[in-house]
């Protein structure tokens, strides 16, 4: 791929071209950036290697999620301005640069280079490589963007599902002394698997930046009518750029619900595991045996992954607010119900979990699109970016929040039920709290709208281009879509037999 092939007037779509193959583009980069969501796979091999604790070790991942949210904000409109394929090329050398980076830190047995590698320079190429599919696909999806969102980030979701099984298999080639028990391999074992999942990725995410195009200005598919977005209150057909948006009530009332969706979400998600046997633990023994938590830890990733694009999908036909009424408000019946009720019945937490999970991954997916509705399609990426400081923020309040209640209470995996209560309530007011901020959200007041003159590349046109729904597939979208489908059912089928442990 010559530098040149970069520049966004290269990516232009000509006519005729199927918009369903940007899907598949978007897919190739969150397949690979959601292995962020697999570092407990080798977080006991670190923690050996380098002689360290767990919050030493975990400080790796916390850097990635910042790193994200910072690299989101702080590059969104360059992401924008420059095009989709730039940035996804700059997200892959990053990202697989983190994990070179990363596996010489492991090598040479110096824990500040796997900070560097993958903490700061592969949380760069993560925060790029997390944004730069999403404005693509809204503009190319203005029908459906909730449906087009869904798919990309229920990528991310599937990246985690495929990089737990794909790196413990690889750990276990590289090192034939590996236990899969206490997920110990040896340092070189680990620092071989961060190259190749470097290369691996690189590969996949260039596939990705390849095929990917943006619509020209005067394009609209098939059968879409303008008019019937304009006649919905909650959606606007103005434009508002970046900046401006951070004046706006409706970002940082946005900010505060995606920040109380996550908050709560990684509640239960930071303590999956532990949690379950505590909520069932009789006579200082649980009833819940480990490889059955490990199980629930896998269902609620398959929940996770499936609440991406079931909800977001959702969202196009019942609307962005009130979808988000949805998470929060049944979000708030449901953890006072595991506060409650939680220990009565193994499957009745599991499925509550699971539901609320599903609601904390629906939340991700669907603030693009929700975005799209306040402020257009102008700068959407670049506003994505800055909301995505609440994913930072929440990844480092929630684990603060939570641990620190249940440290009062003792030592996650030898607590009993009520000593979650504390922590499930407090959740509880969280949600509350974003649950007041959505329905706070009006429409954005028309001072904030750009004028027809300032918008260039960005503020879709009114002329019927149409697409190829209907058309003969291509050999081309046939390859995209295994090359992307394949290693997504691949996980989701080794997540759904670690789930099955469950039961």
């Amino acid at each position: 791929m010559s530098l040149a092939m970069l520049d966004r007037d290269k990516t232009i779509a000509p006519p005729g071209f199927n918009r369903w193959l940007i899907p598949p583009a978007a897919l190739a980069v969150h397949l690979c950036i959601g292995q962020v969501y697999a570092t407990s796979v080798y977080k006991a091999s670190l923690v050996q290697r380098f002689d360290a604790s767990l919050t030493s070790i975990g400080v790796i991942f916390s850097l990635a999620i910042v790193m994200l949210g910072l690299s989101a904000a702080i590059f969104g409109t360059w992401v924008d301005t420059g095009g989709p394929r730039r940035a996804m090329a700059t997200s892959a050398v990053f990202w697989a640069g983190g994990f070179m980076v990363g596996a010489l830190g492991i090598a040479t047995s110096q824990l500040w280079l796997v900070y560097l590698g993958y903490g700061v320079i592969g949380g760069i190429g993560l925060g790029i490589g997390y944004i730069s599919p999403v404005s693509t696909l809204i503009k190319w999806f203005p029908d459906r963007p909730g449906l087009a969102t869904g798919m990309a980030i229920m990528g991310f979701g599937g990246g985690a599902a495929l990089a737990s099984p794909l790196s413990t298999r690889l750990l276990r080639a590289y090192d034939s002394n590996f236990d899969t028990a206490t997920g110990v391999a040896s340092g070189p074992a680990v620092a071989q698997l961060f190259v190749t999942l470097g290369l691996v990725y690189l590969v996949l995410m260039l596939f990705g930046a390849w095929l990917v195009k943006v619509p020209a200005d005067d394009w609209k598919p098939e059968g879409f009518d303008a008019s019937k977005v304009a006649s919905k209150s909650m959606v606007t057909t103005a434009h508002v750029s970046a900046n401006n948006a951070l004046r706006t009530p409706q970002f940082w009332l946005l900010w505060v619900v995606l920040f109380c969706n996550v908050t709560a979400g990684i509640g239960i998600l930071e303590q999956a595991a532990p949690m379950i046997q505590d909520f069932f633990r009789e006579g200082g023994s649980s009833t819940v045996a480990a490889a059955a938590a490990g199980g629930f830890v896998g269902l609620l990733s398959l929940f996770n992954l499936a609440g991406r694009f079931i909800w977001s999908s959702a969202s196009d036909s019942i609307g962005r607010k009130n979808i988000y009424v949805m998470y929060l408000g049944i979000g708030i019946i449901l953890y006072a119900l595991l506060a409650f009720q939680g220990s009565t019945s193994t499957t009745l937490f599991a499925l509550t979990a699971g539901v609320i999970i599903s609601f904390y991954g629906g939340g991700f997916a669907t603030a693009p699109a929700y975005l799209r509705d306040l402020f257009g399609t102008f700068q959407v990426g670049a506003i994505h970016g800055r909301l995505l400081t609440a994913w930072a923020a929440a990844g480092v309040v929630g684990p603060l929040i939570v641990n620190g209640i249940l440290d009062a209470q003792g030592e996650p995996g030898n607590l009993v039920a009520g000593d979650y209560r504390p922590a499930l309530l407090t959740m509880v007011g969280v949600l509350a709290v974003g649950f007041v901020a959505n329905l706070a959200i009006r429409p954005v007041s028309e001072k904030f709208h750009e004028s027809e003159s300032s918008l260039s590349g960005g503020a879709a046109g009114t002329e019927k281009v149409g697409d190829t729904i209907g058309k003969p597939l291509s050999p081309l979208l046939v390859v995209a879509w295994v090359v992307v489908s394949v290693p997504l059912i691949y996980g989701i089928y080794q997540t759904a037999v670690r789930a099955a442990n469950l039961f």
